[in-house]
Parts: structure tokens; C-alpha cells; sequence
């Protein structure tokens, strides 16, 4: 799972889920009678608490968890983050008519009005994410990418870092020798020298990309394999036209067809 693949509608369906729980204890309604007064929550009737309140609760997490995860999820042939977008709209469609319908004497309390207001936020998130851009941008800023190694250092450990570009047939980590192109494997002795690609040749390269976007297989597929998260940094492995052969962190390859905006290493 990678967090830094949340956007900005789904920190908007965080914040208004983590409003809708701590509704959920406020007074939900109240009613006075014969000289006395009483007040109960949403958790007073597990209908209320658990099929409303936390039914939405669960619905984000389900969005948030689906967007986290490399691939998106299927219920049923269904997206789950539709699914978790379906829970949020039930849940302030009860609570509206639960406003509306209040009975006479009894007053809507602060954790009705409040659950209305926040479920409503969280339905409204949840379905305009997918459609509008600036929800779309990344919740956590990318990190900058660190500098080149100098020559002879070892790169960090771990995947993603663009301090060296590894070449294919050379193991992550090698180091040229003087005078040999980087990724050209040392030839033996007394074989004849090879050529020098033309400088014109791709090279690999780490990249970032500035939102989500979809990586499909190599054979043309429609489907998308993976999901390229912000903040992570992926190897460009070829170049096709103006699309990249990108290599994720898991190994799989694909077609990375939109390049615009990406972040070198």
C-alpha cells in the first residue's frame, strides 16, 4: 500500500469521516416532558450508530484502502471505492429525513445536524473525486529527487531511488569502469572492442509522476496492469514514441501512455 497515492478528495473524505465519529457521540436528539429532560446519542440505538454513523465511516475507509492499493479492488464487479461511495450516500439520506421527520417535542441535537452535514461532505468527496481535477492532486507533496551519486559511490539501498540508471543485463548497483559507457558489460580480453551507441540511444531513467496514472501491458491491453502513485519513483526502462516501458516496484512492466508532467531523476 502506498499513502502517497491519496489525493485531495480522499484527505476531504478522511476529515469528514473522522467528523461523522466523533458526531456519533454528540447528542443526537433530545425531548422534555413533564418536567424533566432527556437526551440520547446515535450509539443509544445500534441501528443508528452502527447502520448510519459507522456504516459511513466504513465507506471511507473502503475508499481510502482502495486507493492505497496497487490495483484497484473488485466486489461483485464492482469498484470498491463505488462501493465505499454508496455508504456515505445512504447514510445522509437517513439522516436528512431523520432532520426533516423530527417528531414534535423532541429537538435534533448537535451530533444530527453535525452527521448530516459531515456525510454529506463525505458523499459529495467521494463522488466528485474521479471527476474533478484539482481533487485529483496529490495529498502528499512528491520528494525531490536526490542528486546524482559521484562516481565510485554506491547508490542507497532500496527501490526507487534515482541516484544511478541501471542498464539492462547490468545488475542494479554496478559500476562503470573508466572509459566503458555505463551498462556496457566489460569485454574479455582479446575480443575486439564493440562499437559506441550512437548517443541518440535511450537510456533508462528514474521518474515520478505528478498524479495517478494507469500503466497498461505491453501487448495493448485496454485494462490497466498497475497504478503509478506520486511520490514513488519508477524506472523508465524504453521509450515508445512518446509513451515509456515503465518497470514497477514488483518488477511488472508496462505502457505508461500519458508522460506529461513527469519528474526526471
Amino acid at each position: 500500500m502506498n499513502i502517497r497515492s491519496l489525493t485531495r478528495g480522499d484527505g476531504v473524505v478522511i476529515g469528514a469521516a473522522v467528523v461523522l465519529f466523533i458526531a456519533s457521540f454528540l447528542t443526537f436528539e433530545s425531548f422534555s416532558g413533564f418536567g424533566t429532560s432527556e437526551s440520547r446519542n446515535a450509539w443509544d440505538s445500534l441501528g443508528t450508530g452502527l447502520g448510519i454513523y459507522m456504516g459511513a465511516v466504513i465507506g471511507a475507509v473502503l475508499i481510502v484502502v482502495n486507493r492505497c492499493l496497487p490495483q484497484p479492488r473488485k466486489v461483485l464487479g464492482l469498484d470498491l471505492g463505488q462501493v465505499g461511495a454508496a455508504f456515505p450516500v445512504l447514510a445522509a439520506w437517513a439522516l436528512l429525513w431523520t432532520l426533516i421527520d423530527v417528531p414534535d417535542g423532541v429537538d435534533a441535537g448537535a451530533g444530527l445536524i453535525l452527521g448530516l452535514i459531515a456525510a454529506l461532505v463525505l458523499a459529495g468527496a467521494a463522488i466528485a473525486t474521479p471527476l474533478s481535477p484539482p481533487l485529483q492532486a496529490a495529498l502528499l507533496p512528491a520528494p525531490k529527487p536526490v542528486a546524482p551519486q559521484p562516481y565510485g559511490a554506491q547508490p542507497p539501498g532500496g527501490y526507487g531511488y534515482p541516484g544511478a540508471q541501471p542498464q539492462p543485463g547490468q545488475p542494479y548497483g554496478a559500476q562503470p569502469q573508466p572509459g566503458q559507457p555505463f551498462g556496457q558489460q566489460p569485454a574479455p580480453q582479446g575480443a575486439p572492442a564493440a562499437a559506441q551507441p550512437p548517443a541518440g540511444d535511450f537510456s533508462p531513467f528514474w521518474f515520478a509522476v505528478p498524479v495517478t496514472r494507469p500503466l497498461f501491458a505491453e501487448d495493448g491491453s485496454p485494462t490497466p496492469i498497475a497504478e503509478l502513485a506520486p511520490g514513488t519513483w519508477y524506472l523508465a526502462v524504453e521509450q515508445r514514441g512518446a509513451a515509456l516501458v515503465a518497470q514497477t516496484q514488483d518488477g511488472r512492466r508496462g505502457v505508461l501512455q500519458d508522460t506529461s508532467g513527469i519528474q526526471r531523476g
